[in-house]
Order: structure tokens, then sequence, then C-alpha cells
């Protein structure tokens, strides 16, 4: 079976929910360069660079040199970098919606039977 980083791109994109979080990942990374979203840096800057690293011609293993190998590491990113993301923006989704509900007041509530 031959890989690419096409393939390899599709696999990724097919990991669970991934699809649905992306616009999740953009607001996440937005709010965190404003200032807005606490988050060390290293949790964002990580899974991102290695994102970039697998959809980049650049290659430590190169395919066409070592094609099984080439292929491997760039599994390996992958396997370690998309579900951190996944995970940060689930940290990201939930204080966020700490956030909208937090500064909900009550002013005048009843109790409807």
């Amino acid at each position: 079976m031959k890989y690419s980083k096409l393939n390899l791109a599709k696999e990724a994109i097919n990991h669970k929910g991934f699809i649905k979080k992306i616009p999740d990942i953009f607001r996440m990374v937005k709010m965190w360069r404003k200032g807005i979203y606490p988050m060390k840096s290293i949790d964002i800057i990580l899974p991102l660079l290695g994102i970039l690293y697998v959809l980049s011609p650049i290659d430590l293993l190169p395919e066409f040199a070592i094609p099984i190998l080439g292929v491997m590491d760039d599994l390996a990113v992958l396997s370690l970098t998309i579900p951190k993301l996944i995970k940060e923006v689930d940290k990201f989704l939930l204080w966020e919606a700490q956030q909208k509900y937090s500064s909900a007041q009550v002013i005048d509530a009843e109790i409807v039977k």
C-alpha cells in the first residue's frame, strides 16, 4: 500500500471530530493571540508545527529515498499532534462555555411547575 502526504492528510482529517473542530481551532488561536484565552504557548505551537511538518515537502526521512520509514515519521507525528490538538480544542470549548454562562445574571425568577 503506497502512502503519500495527501493520503496522510486525509487520514488526519478523518480523525474523530477533526473537521467539525477546525473553526474552533482558528477561534482558539485567535483568542490566545489576543490574550483572552489563557493557554501555554507550547500546547498550541507543537501541534501546529507537527501538522505543518506533515504537510511540508521537506522531511527528515523523505518518502522517495526510504519509502516505508519516510511515511512512518509522518504517521508518528500525526498520531501525536492530532489528539493533542483535539484535546486543547476541547479544553477551549469548555472554557468558552464557562465564560459564557458565568457572566449570566438572574434578575427575577420564579419556579414554574
